[in-house]
């Protein structure tokens, strides 16, 4: 057992995060140091690898246990190790690089952790650890409960998708286990490939059996046995650490053949995309687990009647199934509780792109993006004024600084033509020319349409060709002549796309259009 309650005449323990952001700018290097450096002192010293707490300008954030609780010292790199020794680190000694107590850091204190509750805070593959803070108990009380049931406490929590369609999750589960099938599925939809997004990653790293947790309870609930988790090529350590810990997770009795004593059945595995943006689409990524090109299939039938191999299924985003043990621990209750209007729960933000202080925040729906950007994130890196702000992916709109205090919820951003989605959140500051980002969400679309829809296919070629032609223009009726027709491009491929790959291309571009048309004016008029 792994759970660390401090001890004084036991070694010291120091906490050194796995997680991909850690390991990215040094956290191996920096383990070995530490203990290279004890060593060499005659020290002892314990190094748990735990996930990342989210505070990524931190990293590498290492922690020591004391008897006031955990002191966080970051960033770390390898040159600092003997200073922290010189600076009694061991036993939570001051130092330039310390924070004091981990959990009193405003940008983790001010946060609501429901789903990210054990995240940096326990030894990812351990089980003993994750039972030690409330895991598995959501799964001992569904197993105690018929399946309906089940679907009536997520259904009555109010979630909904978190992968960015936001459809109430109940719903999609009380299809499936109303439909007639000998074989049903569970998948969860871990091609996470927003451009700044990373808390499924996250979830996938640092609490993967949360994630088991989430999928176990939906098998249960809608009589499933057998569960895919399609995670991106692009994530090596998610399609390891889950692929352990579905190995450990089975040899504790909570999958295979008999759940956690429940008589009934679930197995479940990793399946690794190519690498495909549009197999983030529900209807794609099956083509693709079924060993086919990703290419995205009409409906309906819906997955939930006609999905896996042609059999019921319900389809999930990470961290709509992760929210299902809390949900169950908890009650449905406790869940709808959070949130504002029909936006009900946490959501993990993901704060990237021209930001001082990027990382993961976890709030009730309801706070807005103008505190996300300056009470957590602290405003740009460069210092300059942020001037546009894409939320929800590569797809999602560009929000000018005159809707950054509208409530991050789906409707509020609904009703101004934008998407909360997955919840990236991507910061430029005032040197972005958003006319190229509008032609870059053309190219982008180019690039990874699946070709099956004129509109996708067609519509982002002919848009990258008029944004120029509209750049390009040199007298005001030609400006005005091109500027329309890539309107009536955005209208064709909204309405005629068959899924959100051109669906929701124009949004990024309508959005840079709509508030920064001085962007779109011919280059030699622009003042240098």
């Amino acid at each position: 057992m792994s759970i660390h309650h401090h001890d004084p005449l036991a070694a010291p323990v120091v906490y050194v995060p796995r997680d991909s952001a850690a390991l990215a700018v040094g956290a191996d290097a920096v383990a070995a140091a530490i203990t290279a450096e004890a060593h060499k002192r005659g020290l002892e010293v314990r190094i748990v690898r735990n996930s990342s707490r989210g505070l990524f300008w931190l990293e590498t954030l290492v922690e020591v246990l004391t008897a006031n609780g955990r002191v966080a010292y970051g960033p770390v790199e390898v040159d600092d190790v003997p200073s922290l020794f010189d600076a009694g680190f061991l036993q939570g000694g001051a130092h330039t690089l310390g924070h004091g107590i981990t959990e009193q850091i405003p940008y983790l204190a001010k946060q609501e952790r429901l789903t990210f509750a054990r995240m940096g805070i326990t030894d990812p593959l351990s089980i003993a650890d994750y039972e030690a803070h409330g895991g598995l108990e959501g799964l001992r009380r569904a197993v105690a409960m018929s399946s309906a049931d089940i679907v009536k406490e997520v259904t009555d929590s109010g979630l909904r998708g978190r992968g960015g369609a936001a459809f109430p999750a109940g719903i999609k589960w009380k299809t499936v286990l109303a439909a007639q099938a000998e074989q049903k599925y569970v998948v969860c939809n871990a091609d996470e490939g927003d451009s700044g997004t990373f808390s499924d990653r996250m979830t996938m790293e640092g609490d993967p059996f949360m994630l088991i947790e989430g999928m176990t309870i939906a098998a249960l609930a809608v009589g499933a046995t057998r569960g895919y988790i399609y995670i991106r090529s692009e994530y090596p350590h998610a399609v390891a650490t889950m692929t352990e810990a579905i190995a450990r997770a089975e040899s504790a009795g909570w999958l295979g053949e008999n759940v956690a004593g429940s008589g009934r059945a679930f197995k479940l595995e990793v399946r690794k995309a190519a690498g495909a943006y549009v197999c983030g689409e529900e209807t794609a990524m099956l083509e693709s687990i079924e060993g086919k090109r990703g290419i995205v299939r009409a409906k309906p039938p819906i997955p939930a009647l006609v999905g896996l191999f042609g059999q019921p299924t319900v389809i999930n985003n990470v961290i709509s199934l992760a929210s299902v043990p809390i949900v169950m621990a908890k009650g449905a209750q406790f869940y709808r509780d959070y949130g504002v209007g029909r936006s009900h729960g946490t959501l993990p933000f993901q704060l990237a792109g021209n930001i001082k202080h990027g990382g993961l925040i976890e709030k009730a729906f309801g706070i807005t993006l103008r505190e996300l950007l300056f009470d957590f994130g602290g405003g740009s890196a460069s210092g300059r004024p942020i001037k546009a702000v894409q939320v929800g992916g590569p797809l999602g709109a560009y929000l000018p600084e005159s809707q950054w205090d509208i409530p991050l919820d789906y409707e509020a951003y609904s009703a101004v033509g934008a998407v909360v989605g997955h919840g990236g959140i991507v910061a430029h500051d005032d040197r972005a020319d958003m006319s190229k980002l509008a032609r870059y969400a053309m190219e982008f679309c180019v690039t990874e349409s699946c070709g099956k829809c004129t509109p996708c296919r067609i519509g982002s070629t002919r848009g990258v060709e008029v944004i120029d032609r509209v750049k390009a223009a040199d007298t005001p009726e030609a400006h005005a002549s091109q500027t329309e027709l890539l309107r009536d491009l955005c209208d064709t491929m909204l309405s005629g796309s068959l899924c959100a790959m051109g669906g929701m291309t124009p949004y990024p571009v309508l959005s840079a259009l709509n508030h920064f048309p001085a962007d779109f004016e011919a280059t030699a008029k622009q003042p240098a």
